[in-house]
């Protein structure tokens, strides 16, 4: 009988990099807007970038991909990347530059563990911007596995986190 392998508990997902058709249109809204830091440039197609000068969390490239549309909404593929945020006022602050840019989301859920905002980059690849919830706060059902669900997130009261 075969035993049953464990991914090690403190596995994390390293960096996500993403196919782009503009490379400066990326680099504008992930560096412009996001505030990620640009890291290294691979000449005019490809890009690293990330948050406190790690090596990279996000690469950004056109090698197959430069002028091309966005992949079809019904296809397969990677739904969204998600961008842990380290505090809920630190969400607030992405939020509130959101809306002063006019970058519009596409969503704003409260999942119990954590509150995500939702939002599309300039090629239609899908981003959560979130931060989670301290562990001993996260809902729990009857059996204590974790309960997770989507009610709608009070923006309003996110946005008290800046006062």
């Amino acid at each position: 009988m075969e035993e049953k392998y464990t991914i090690p508990a403190k596995t994390c997902i390293g960096h996500v990099h993403l196919k782009v058709s503009d490379l400066q249109r990326s680099l504008d809204f992930y560096c412009g807007i996001l505030g990620f830091e640009l890291i290294t440039m691979y000449g005019d197609q490809a890009a690293f970038i990330s948050a406190g000068g790690y090596h990279h969390h996000i690469g950004l490239n056109t090698w197959y991909s430069e002028g091309a549309s966005p992949a079809p909404v019904r296809s397969a593929g990677l739904f969204h990347a998600a961008i842990l945020y380290p505090t809920r006022k630190d969400l607030a602050a992405i939020c509130k530059r959101l809306m002063e840019k006019g970058y519009p989301l596409t969503g704003a859920s409260d999942h119990g563990v954590s509150e995500a905002l939702y939002l599309n980059d300039p090629d239609q690849n899908g981003l959560e911007l979130y931060h989670d919830r301290p562990r001993e706060e996260w809902p729990k059902k009857a059996d204590g596995s974790i309960e997770m669900y989507t009610h709608r997130l009070d923006l309003e009261g996110l946005l008290k986190e800046l006062a």
